[in-house]
């Protein structure tokens, strides 16, 4: 009996064992440890056949003449793509997720970060580095305005973008403005903003504060001076933006105790042109997708730093709005980092559909 992989049945069973060994000690596996544990009915002396064909397949290396087997991306790969289960999360734990991400994703509108928070919850469930995106649109389209009052003649403006993302920045008002005033300034902004890009924005709010039966209002001509001076200015193009949260948990790790596999770690983690690559991709697949190490030239620097990658996309409806997803050692627990992402990026667009 075959496989996809082309492996007899048993000799799939000896791979799955050794990496689930593997990933569980982080040492080189050898046949008595899989006869004891995972294949009782085999012979060590069986195994370390298919062991010695799984290595000649590629499957596997063998570090020391006297050592067990460790798995090559190519055995990585084959475990993940042929995974049947997933570590389900219990109810309690998905649950609390689910309403973590919601305040997370309600507090944006007070000018916190999205991204980051998001992605230090990951972190925080899953003992990895978390990154989180947002995706690039040609024409930014804003979802809300708010606006905080910082000084009297100050106020902080929180544009709350379609795709999730939030900006802030700082405008003068000409005189204080009241928290009643402010409140029907939110009011008579609200249909206005909604789904509508920068530039259609910027046209409208010229015309309105043009406009003679805004002009004789004055909490409506307010309104409007208010959303032009908060728009202005802010491109109308977005960039893609990477957060990478938790990476003193990637130091941590006895994979990067070598100083020179910790300055590959480092210089990964810095250049993230190779990430933003790997992430646009998933928004295109449109479902988990896993990055093992240095499988391709567009994950060399993942292999140069023995990382891998779990990422999902977010968003609200059919466009993706980013992605979201834990980076770690290749030795990662690749059942739950993937039931993990999955749901977190499933809470994220339920929060930001819920938001809107």
């Amino acid at each position: 009996m075959t496989t996809a992989t082309g492996l007899p049945y048993r000799t799939r069973k000896a791979l799955f064992a050794l990496v689930t060994e593997y990933i569980a000690s982080g040492e080189a596996v050898g046949s008595r440890t899989l006869a004891r544990k995972y294949m009782r009915d085999l012979s060590p002396a069986t195994i370390r056949n298919m062991l010695s064909d799984l290595e000649e397949a590629g499957y596997l290396h063998q570090p020391h003449t006297s050592a067990g087997r460790l798995p090559t991306e190519r055995g990585l790969r084959a475990f993940v793509e042929t995974l049947t289960e997933v570590e389900e999360i219990p109810v309690a734990q998905a649950t609390d997720m689910s309403a973590r991400i919601t305040a997370i994703v309600a507090s944006s509108l007070r000018g916190e970060g999205t991204l980051r928070r998001t992605g230090a919850l990951l972190s925080e469930l899953t003992g990895a580095a978390a990154v989180v995106t947002t995706s690039p649109a040609d024409a930014r389209t804003l979802s809300q305005l708010r606006f905080i009052v910082t000084r009297a003649d100050q106020l902080l403006a929180v544009l709350v973008f379609a795709n999730g993302s939030v900006e802030n920045r700082f405008i003068a008002v000409d005189g204080p403005v009241g928290e009643r005033e402010l409140e029907r300034v939110h009011n008579l902004l609200a249909d206005v903003v909604d789904g509508r890009t920068l530039t259609s924005l910027r046209d409208l709010f010229r015309l309105r504060v043009n406009d003679e039966r805004v002009r004789v209002d004055a909490v409506r001509r307010r309104a409007f001076e208010l959303g032009s001076r908060a728009v202005a200015g802010v491109s109308d193009t977005a960039r893609t933006e990477v957060v990478i949260e938790g990476t003193p948990r990637l130091f941590e790790l006895p994979e990067y105790d070598d100083v020179a596999r910790l300055r590959q770690l480092v210089r990964a983690l810095e250049e993230r042109e190779h990430l933003v690559t790997l992430l646009e991709r998933t928004v295109a697949a449109g479902a988990v997708s896993v990055y093992i190490g240095n499988e391709s030239s567009d994950t060399a620097e993942l292999g140069a730093a023995n990382l891998s990658l779990v990422v999902a996309p977010y968003g609200d409806g059919d466009a993706a709005s980013g992605t979201v997803g834990v980076l770690g050692p290749t030795r990662m627990n690749y059942a739950r980092m993937m039931t993990l992402v999955d749901a977190t990026a499933t809470a994220l667009s339920a929060a930001i559909k819920k938001a809107r």
